[in-house]
Order: structure tokens, then sequence, then C-alpha cells
């Protein structure tokens, strides 16, 4: 297993120094949610035609690669769809060009209950949409365990409903357990097969009252989590969600990225 983090832990640095901190602490990757304020990532100076090459060869030269980009695809809402699909499909084309396996896309919401198959239905046809499209590409669209679809029931009937063998699964660790209650081993019984890659963040508490806290200091059972992972043989990212981005009162990526891979490296 390898380690990395995203760039919402650091949404004031700069492309350069996300670099050089990731090659200093010792991670092997980066996921990128936006540099420097630019969320939509086929516009990110580092990706631009211009720098694309560039950035390639920095990222070699330091040992680094990046395993995922983040889109804000989501593909709940009828209303913007087109906009979401246009965003999933250039985030693949800006994967391929780099050399990244996978993008992240969300589920997200299921507004009204009582249309629940109807909005599963949705979501798994735009899924498979972009599945397609990834295929051809030699990229994977992940779908995020994120919003309602935090809960693994919900996600693996969109995932029953898809064909395309370009999707897979992103187990944010935190969502599934925190707000539907689940096991660790529950959620992996119904989705690993489908896991490409994950995330870990921590808090004290559950629910939406769940407090933030650096990995390790909440009650999230970390350890379980990568033993029920080694157990299975995944081989992918472990990778730090500090959400420092969308709640500026954490803790520094200066504290979060160092304390992050410290603690994790005793599992590995």
């Amino acid at each position: 297993m390898k380690i990395s983090f995203t760039t919402l832990s650091c949404p004031n640095w700069s492309w350069e120094k996300i670099l050089d901190e990731a090659q200093r602490l010792g991670y092997d990757g980066i996921e990128v949610r936006g540099i420097q304020g630019e969320m939509y990532l086929p516009n990110a100076v580092p990706f631009l035609p211009e720098n694309l090459e560039r950035t390639k060869v920095d990222l070699k030269r330091r040992g680094l690669e990046i395993c995922c980009l983040d889109t804000s695809c989501t593909l709940h809402d009828k209303s913007r769809i087109e906009m979401n699909i246009k965003e999933g499909k250039e985030t693949i084309d800006l994967a391929q060009k780099l050399g990244v396996p996978y993008i992240r896309v969300f589920g997200n919401d299921i507004p009204d209950k009582s249309r629940r198959d109807e909005i599963v239905d949705f979501v798994a046809k735009g899924l498979n949409e972009l599945g397609e499209y990834a295929k051809e590409r030699s990229v994977c669209v992940l779908i995020e365990t994120h919003g309602d679809f935090s809960a693994s029931e919900e996600l693996l009937a969109v995932l029953q409903k898809t064909s395309s063998p370009a999707i897979g699964v992103l187990w944010d660790v935190h969502h599934p357990y925190k707000f539907f209650g689940e096991s660790l081993a529950f959620t992996y019984e119904r989705l690993g097969k489908y896991i490409k890659h994950t995330h870990f963040k921590d808090s004290r508490g559950m629910g939406h009252k769940a407090k933030l806290c650096l990995v390790g200091d909440g009650d999230l059972p970390v350890a379980e989590s990568i033993e029920i992972l080694k157990k299975n043989n995944y081989n992918g990212y472990l990778s730090l969600e500090w959400e420092k981005k969308w709640h500026p009162e954490i803790e520094e990526p200066e504290i979060a990225l160092p304390a992050f891979i410290s603690y994790i490296k005793q599992f590995l």
C-alpha cells in the first residue's frame, strides 16, 4: 500500500510547494482536488497544455505520482447533468494525458426518498456513460462513498445497474461508519470487489455532530480498516483527505500531513 494526500489539505499552497512537501515528507503520491482555488482541474495551471509535459517530468524526477483526479461531478442532479458529464469527460482526458489511473465522482444525494429508485437509475446511467468513455482511455471512474451514497446499500444498487468495467469505488472509510453506522467489515463485504482507492479522515462522535480531528486522535477504527485491506490484498493508496479547504478551523497542513504519514506507517 502507498500513501498520499489530497490537495484539499493545503488549499493555499502552490503546486511547487505541494510537490516539495510531498517529497520531503516521504509521500508516494498526490491526489488532486484543486490547486490554489482552481477546482476545475483541466484549467489548473500545472495541467494547461503548455505546462503538462513539464509537470510530468517534475513528478517523475521527484519519485511522485498523481494517484487520482477529483472532480465535483454529482450525478444525481438532473439540472446539472450535462455540465457534470462534460467535467467528467474532460477530466478523464486529462487523466489519460497525465497517466493517472482514476478520476473521482459523486452519486451524492437522494433528496426525495420516494423517488429513490429513479435517482439510483439516473446516477447509474451517468456513471456508466463516464465509464464507457474512460474505458477507451485506460482510465477508471471511481464513485465515492459520499452523501446518501455513503450507505453501501445505495451505492451497491448503483453499481449493479452499471456494465462498464472501467467503474470502481473510492472507499471513504469515515462516511459509511460515521453517518450510517455501518461496521467496516459490513461495508467492505458489500463493496470490496469494487474498491480501487481509499480516503482517510477521523473525528470524534457520530453523525453530523462528529468533530474532525487528526487521524488517530478520533474514534474511527483506522487499524481495523487497514487490516481489512491487507487481508484482501489491497495494494492501492491510503489517501489523507484533510478538508482544510472546507474547514479552515482545523489544523494547518504543516501539522496534519506529517502527522498522518507518521501515524499510518505504523500499520504498514
